[in-house]
């Protein structure tokens, strides 16, 4: 297996998570976002979209990080990165995509770039947009597993939400927001990284 990777990227953060989590060895690709690398035509042959991460298996390429970990769920079954029941495998999957679908792409890298570029925001403005989404969705989150009655998103043991939520928290302490408001979002998060499959994704250690 080999993972086209960035260190900061959410995305690639989630599928480390993932892989380390199934227990699975990859190499590692960097693909500098900062360097244009996903720009290049090496790249783009491999992933027309020019985002990272790609990961490729048993010579198939599979883009989209929910895609890859979905892929690898399914692949490698164990262990689960989804709860048994079924209830509670759509409440995994809506937290996964509140933060995938609905918090990141508003803050990706090439959005702020636009933001600061073609539309001739400032860097505060930016920031101030950056922000706003970051509190929008990370406050519904925070509501949402208040009241959770397991140790982590959805269940005693990490799955999809997890994987997807410790990398936005990563991402909103990048940019400075106060995570006081969201106490019940940072003790999960404490338990993540406290797990080597957590640590050794972390963009810090690879």
């Amino acid at each position: 297996m080999k993972l086209y990777d960035y260190n900061k990227s959410s995305a690639s953060y989630r599928v480390r998570i993932a892989l380390n989590l199934k227990g699975l060895s990859y190499q590692t690709q960097v693909v500098s976002l900062l360097d244009g690398d996903q720009k290049g035509d090496a790249y783009l042959a491999l992933n027309p979209t020019g985002l990272v991460p790609s990961l490729v298996d048993n010579g198939q390429v599979l883009t989209q990080s929910l895609a890859i970990i979905e892929y690898l769920e399914e692949t490698y079954p164990s262990p689960s990165l989804l709860p048994a029941d079924r209830s509670m495998r759509a409440k995994c999957r809506a937290l996964a995509y509140d933060i995938a679908c609905d918090i990141h792409p508003l803050n990706n890298l090439r959005v702020l770039k636009h933001l600061t570029g073609p539309l001739g925001h400032s860097e505060d403005e930016k920031l101030d947009w950056y922000l706003h989404w970051l509190r929008e969705g990370l406050g519904a989150l925070e509501k949402t597993l208040q009241h959770s009655q397991t140790a982590f998103c959805c269940d005693d043991i990490p799955t999809l939400a997890d994987i997807c939520l410790v990398p936005q928290l990563f991402n909103a302490r990048r940019f400075a927001l106060d995570l006081t408001p969201y106490p019940t979002l940072k003790e999960i998060e404490q338990r993540c990284q406290a797990l080597p499959a957590f640590d050794s994704a972390h963009p810090d250690n690879v």
